[in-house]
């Protein structure tokens, strides 16, 4: 027994020295143990870490893709196209080479503002390593790496709009001008690309590369531009069998073009001595696309706050990330003082005032257009039976001629209940400068926030009065713009005064050419909401920042309204609305009239806008928005087709989706 107790004392005391060491191993294992866990629960997940593993996983997939893009066989995305939707349609230069279409007439294109490349010739020290590298288009790496002295070198002389001291900024020339923007993006390539598939090269293409930021004159006066295009347009012809040239701008190019037919017309030194008849021996058809004729409510609020919708939006979604508040970039800033410089702007500020596009109370468009309707696809180019239905019993009217309204309420109120202040006795007033001291000039600083006060209290600025209130807000750059540009509409276009060539890019303000077997285009896509008039507020930011914004919460209450973010759309290529798109070919021009003396035949071609399909389509081959319509397949027939000979009767006439026709009627223009 005494043997028994003895080993169950044993195995007890076994037991508990075992107990004891799992305990003691138990603290020592906690000991080491928690601090770890500490470290670990004291570290929590911060908005940084959100934005970091953001990005990187962005910038992963981003290489990743381009990577697959690099090395994958070039038939596969056309073979997973084809698996998806079906065998592809030929593209339209190899359509038309099997119909037996080819080179005939010259081809000249026109590019706009911003889409043709500038490169670098001289610069100061800070641009050291970028002789000839371009500035704007392709990569814009030096905007990342340098960005003040980038905004340096592309801001013009505030008083002259020519080069500042010790600069020189030029375009690039030939195709690779504005075939591409930036990498992937293209602009004039996919129409180079299908000419080049009936037999067009560089000797029967011309790129008429300009300085974009210039004025139109000042084109001529720097740079000889004007003088170029007329050369190179007289080899064209000369070298390909006397063919007259078919011209091809778009967007602002547009109004360049406008300009230059006047400029060659007109005698030396003001012009280029061509005479009256040199449009007619050189010209078969001017195709303009996208053309912002009559102006772009859009150039008003880049103007006078530097906004656009998409910036509008941003702004809210980013509140001070790109002002003073974060970071101290003050971004807005610096984009007004150079894009202020550059006069190239004023030429689409609205023409033709409350005539054109409309009253406090009045606007030719109504409430005709949708802005929530869905977008049918139609691959024809002579189908008009897919428009969609629109119930204008359940639209609202909108006041379209008020282009500025400040707050929502006097954009929606009828003119007699709108309490306003005048704005020309403020004018008269003396100018209380902003003494804060701020990093950046802007004009805005030299007015004084009793001014800044009356431009509010104005309450609502047409287009009749946008141009009191632009002297009011910027008058450098309204004083060099009124040496160059004009707005209104000639009571007699047989007064000398317009010889001078700060009319000749306006169509209301001068005559098309005495040229009646030349022919005329208007090509601009339908069917996407586009910037008409703005809801604006005065800001409560720092005495530094700009004034003025859109009013990003001011909303129309319902899915199919036309006021969504502070902006009233109307129908458009989402940058030109159809009325200055169109109403030229519309009324203007149509037929024998006083713009339009010759009779030059005026065709309007709409292009009704279907977004891609799928990622596979990329910017889609049916788009009508204002650069993506550029490879609209439907507009490149066209132009090849009238390039290799046709006519705009054998395209068809006219081919309308809008109301431009029924907006004409409401304007009382005089013809």
């Amino acid at each position: 027994m005494s043997f028994l107790r003895r080993r169950k004392g044993t195995d007890s005391s076994k037991s508990q020295n075992l107990r004891c060491n799992i305990v003691k191993e138990d603290e020592k294992n906690n000991l080491y143990e928690s601090p770890r866990k500490e470290s670990y629960n004291s570290k929590k997940w911060s908005c940084w870490d959100s934005c970091c593993w953001f990005i990187g996983f962005v910038c992963s997939v981003w290489w990743f893709l381009l990577l697959l893009y690099n090395t994958m066989p070039a038939s596969i995305p056309q073979y997973v196209t084809e698996a998806i939707k079906g065998p592809l349609t030929d593209p339209p230069g190899v359509k038309l080479r099997k119909e037996g279409l080819t080179v005939n007439h010259p081809v000249v294109f026109v590019p706009g503002i911003v889409t043709g490349g500038l490169e670098l010739w001289e610069g100061h020290q800070c641009a050291e390593g970028l002789f000839r590298k371009r500035l704007w288009g392709g990569s814009f790496g030096e905007l990342y790496k340098r960005p003040l002295c980038w905004a340096q070198h592309m801001s013009l002389d505030n008083e002259t709009g020519l080069d500042p001291p010790g600069i020189r900024v030029r375009p690039v020339s030939g195709l690779v001008a504005a075939d591409y923007f930036a990498a992937g993006y293209f602009v004039w390539a996919v129409l180079i690309a299908n000419l080049a598939q009936i037999g067009y090269e560089e000797k029967t293409m011309y790129m008429a590369a300009y300085d974009w930021r210039l004025s139109f004159q000042n084109t001529e006066v720097r740079d000889q531009t004007l003088s170029r295009i007329k050369s190179n347009i007289e080899l064209m012809v000369a070298t390909n069998g006397g063919k007259k040239v078919v011209v091809i701008p778009h967007s602002m190019g547009v109004l360049y073009f406008l300009h230059f037919m006047k400029w060659v017309e007109a005698p030396p030194p003001m012009g280029g001595g061509g005479g009256s008849e040199w449009c007619a021996k050189h010209i078969k058809a001017v195709m303009n696309i996208g053309g912002p004729f009559l102006g772009v409510p859009k150039s008003v609020s880049g103007l006078f706050s530097v906004e656009a919708r998409d910036i509008a939006i941003a702004r809210t979604f980013a509140p001070g990330f790109l002002d003073k508040d974060v970071f101290g970039l003050q971004t807005f800033q610096h984009l007004m003082r150079m894009t202020r410089t550059w006069d190239s702007t004023m030429s689409m500020i609205p023409k033709g005032g409350e005539t054109i596009w409309g009253g406090l109370d009045w606007s030719p468009e109504g409430s005709s257009f949708n802005c929530g309707a869905k977008t049918l696809r139609n691959n024809s180019i002579n189908n008009t039976d897919q428009i969609p239905n629109i119930n204008l019993a359940n639209m609202k009217n909108v006041n379209y001629g008020r282009i500025i309204s400040f707050g929502k309420d006097v954009a929606e109120a009828h003119s007699s209940k709108i309490e306003r202040v005048d704005l020309l006795d403020s004018m008269k007033a003396d100018m209380l400068a902003n003494l804060t001291n701020c990093d950046i000039w802007i004009e805005y600083h030299d007015i004084g926030d009793h001014r800044i006060k009356a431009v509010a209290d104005y309450k609502v600025y047409t287009a009749g009065s946008i141009l009191d209130l632009l002297h009011f807000v910027s008058p450098k750059l309204m004083a060099r713009g009124g040496a160059h540009f004009s707005y209104g509409i000639a009571d007699n276009l047989d007064d000398p005064k317009y010889q001078h060539y700060k009319y000749w890019s306006n169509p209301l303000e001068t005559k098309l050419p005495d040229a009646p077997d030349m022919e005329i285009y208007s090509m601009y896509g339908v069917g996407i909401p586009t910037e008409r008039a703005y809801v604006y507020k005065v800001t409560t930011a720092t005495d530094c920042s700009i004034p003025f914004q859109i009013d990003t919460s001011a909303e129309g209450g319902s899915e199919d309204s036309c006021l969504k973010g502070g902006v009233f759309s109307a129908d458009g290529d989402e940058t030109v609305p159809v009325l200055s798109a169109g109403l030229m070919a519309a009324k203007g021009w149509r037929g024998k009239t006083r713009f339009n003396p010759s009779g030059i035949p005026a065709y309007i071609r709409e292009y009704s806008h279907a977004p891609p399909a799928n990622l596979l389509e990329g910017r889609g081959t049916q788009s009508g928005a204002h650069v993506d319509i550029m490879g609209n397949f439907a507009l490149i027939e066209d132009v090849i087709r009238v390039a290799a000979g046709a006519t705009g009767k054998e395209l068809g006439g006219d081919h309308v989706y809008s109301d431009i026709f029924k907006w004409a009627e409401r304007i009382n223009l005089q013809l």
